[in-house]
């Protein structure tokens, strides 16, 4: 299929442009990725480019569409050469402190509002490998447990989890130009992982990894939403501070195991959120303490408490402690967490604790009545 498209696409000349898609290197051949019927397209802005991008878009779309064996098709418009040329990085924005007499207001001034999506939070870590993704869904089962109407958006493009962590082997489909979530447990969900063979890397440039995050953000059909919970990728890159800006977040909250080289990590990631306005809804320690199955007895694997003790010093309010467990591994694994897997265990009211009180900050007007 992929000869077919860009064959396709060679046909193509964009208003102002001399030449066509390739030719001209708006799409580059080795960035077109095929898996099955799931085609995605990156289209690079050429510099001084004065077209519409939109118009470049709906030609590749209507170009593509009689394709057989197409299912779905993804079209990222990125300005990747655009930023390239520039003589130097940009500065980041001027961030403006929120002023004291007026507690909460938002200051980002590129965050809009997503029609249909009540509240936003992120889910994130200062590193890869401390259980993030696990604490996103499991938290988001339990606010799904309150009753709220939830979304999972699987925000990591480069190391997608929730394919696996929820079991789900299916692919979206788009109706009216609009890519509908997949249901599972009662969330609606979304994720790159979705649309593309788990065993074959993702290797974009960062402008590419942005503009896929906004329209899996803005152009999926969520409905109704009382809370959207993104999986942030770990670190404190161009994506996720893109992100911390430009999509109104609610809140952060910050995973973290307890050792010092985690909680190192854990504090740039928090001080990013902080510097961007985003309210830090707390810390939870994951991997906290391991009960031994055979004697009962704790042992400290990663050693105790250093979130707890981090939250405390640095005024932020900690969410609960989630211990190292092979249930919770196990169930993790076999894609039912264990917050559906084993919902009235241990394991799962320590989740539901953490939506309760994450609730409770989200809607403290609902808590009033």
């Amino acid at each position: 299929m992929k000869k077919a498209i860009l064959t396709r696409l060679s046909l193509l000349v964009p208003s102002g442009q001399g030449t066509d898609l390739l030719t001209s290197g708006m799409v580059r051949p080795d960035q077109v990725t095929v898996d099955g019927g799931k085609v995605i397209v990156p289209v690079n802005v050429p510099e001084g480019f004065t077209g519409d991008l939109r118009e470049v878009q709906s030609m590749i779309e209507e170009q593509l569409e009689t394709l057989d064996g197409l299912e779905n098709l993804l079209v990222i418009l990125t300005a990747e050469r655009a930023a390239a040329s520039e003589p130097a990085p940009p500065e980041p924005p001027k961030l403006r402190k929120r002023p004291t007499e007026a507690p909460g207001r938002d200051m980002r001034p590129h965050s809009e509002a997503i029609p249909g999506i009540r509240t936003i939070i992120a889910v994130a870590s200062g590193k890869g490998g401390v259980g993030k993704s696990t604490t996103a869904a499991n938290l988001a089962l339990g606010l799904r447990m309150l009753g709220l109407k939830v979304g999972l958006l699987d925000a990591d493009i480069y190391g997608p989890s929730m394919p696996s962590l929820l079991n789900i082997q299916n692919r979206p489909d788009v109706v009216d130009d609009r890519v509908m979530p997949i249901e599972k447990y009662g969330l609606k969900t979304m994720s790159m992982g979705y649309m593309m063979d788990q065993d074959k890397p993702i290797i974009w440039r960062g402008p590419m990894v942005v503009t896929a995050l906004m329209q899996m953000t803005r152009e999926v059909n969520w409905g109704e939403l009382d809370v959207l919970v993104l999986d942030m990728p770990p670190g404190t890159g161009d994506a996720q501070l893109t992100m911390a800006q430009q999509f109104p977040l609610q809140g952060a909250i910050i995973i973290s195991t307890p050792q010092d080289l985690a909680l190192i990590d854990a504090r740039k990631g928090l001080r990013m959120f902080k510097d961007v306005d985003v309210p830090i809804f707390g810390i939870i320690e994951n991997m906290s303490t391991f009960i031994c199955p055979h004697c009962g007895k704790p042992s400290d694997i990663f050693g105790h408490g250093g979130a707890e003790q981090d939250a405390h010093r640095l005024g932020v309010p900690f969410l609960g402690a989630v211990p190292l467990h092979m249930t919770i591994r196990e169930t993790s694994d076999a894609g039912t967490p264990v917050v559906v897997a084993e919902p009235d265990g241990p394991h799962a009211k320590t989740y539901r604790d953490i939506a309760l009180k994450v609730a409770t900050r989200l809607f403290p007007e609902d808590d009033e009545d």
